[in-house]
């Protein structure tokens, strides 16, 4: 996990900035991501997987106003920039750590991760989706937005031209496109099918892709 940590230590400055670029589907992408975070809890327990600067966090909260959220992610740099964006909020905590194994001190009504699940194997996916399952109170709901593989190489391969083309039309520098595709390098991403099924298979009840375009989707489980 050492070179992750690297690569998103140095592309924290300008993460979130690049984010509508780099994501051409971004307000319905994260706005389903947020619909779904459902609680009758006036003050949820949330914790954000691979929480980055916390973006979904930030927005979870315009939603949630009273939650209590625990941003965990592997770059010191990334969560330095969460710590800033959230100054002077309290109820936040910040955990630096590889969240794979993460035991939460407290059940939680709401685990959610956005665009980090893709850096890990097929055997770490399967490892945070039992994790998660495990770390949520009964009723609870995971939520993972996140990128996967077209499910035949044609189908990927268009993802990743239309992708392509739609960022290099952003209005993005020639450096800040060349960052993206070097990030890239580290993705790991699997197929949406076999996603489904694995977050059944960690006990997840009514699991579905309730959102998807080309290889951005929005994954839900809830634990029954």
């Amino acid at each position: 996990m050492n070179h992750v940590r690297a690569t998103f230590d140095g592309a924290a400055g300008g993460y979130d900035e690049q984010r509508r670029k780099l994501i051409p589907c971004f307000d319905d992408f994260y706005g389903t991501a947020v619909a779904l975070a459902e609680t009758s809890e006036s003050r949820p327990r949330i914790l954000d997987l691979g929480a980055g600067t916390g973006l979904l966090s930030s927005l979870l909260l315009k939603k949630l106003p009273e939650a209590r959220l625990t941003l965990i992610d592997l770059s010191d740099n990334m969560l330095a920039v969460a710590k800033e964006r959230f100054a002077g909020r309290t109820g936040i905590e910040y955990v630096r750590e590889d969240y794979t194994s993460y035991t939460a001190e407290q059940a939680c009504d709401l685990i959610v991760s956005g665009l980090s699940i893709h850096h890990l194997t097929d055997e770490g996916k399967q490892a945070v989706y039992r994790n998660a399952y495990n770390n949520l109170k009964p009723g609870g709901i995971f939520i993972n937005a996140d990128q996967v593989l077209g499910h035949t190489p044609f189908i990927d391969a268009h993802y990743k031209e239309d992708w392509k083309r739609k960022i290099e039309a952003s209005g993005l520098t020639r450096a800040e496109l060349d960052a993206a595709y070097e990030r890239t390098r580290i993705d790991r991403m699997a197929g949406l099918a076999e996603q489904l099924v694995w977050l059944a298979q960690a006990g997840f009840s009514d699991v579905d892709c309730v959102y998807k375009s080309y290889n951005f989707v929005v994954l839900f489980g809830r634990k029954a």
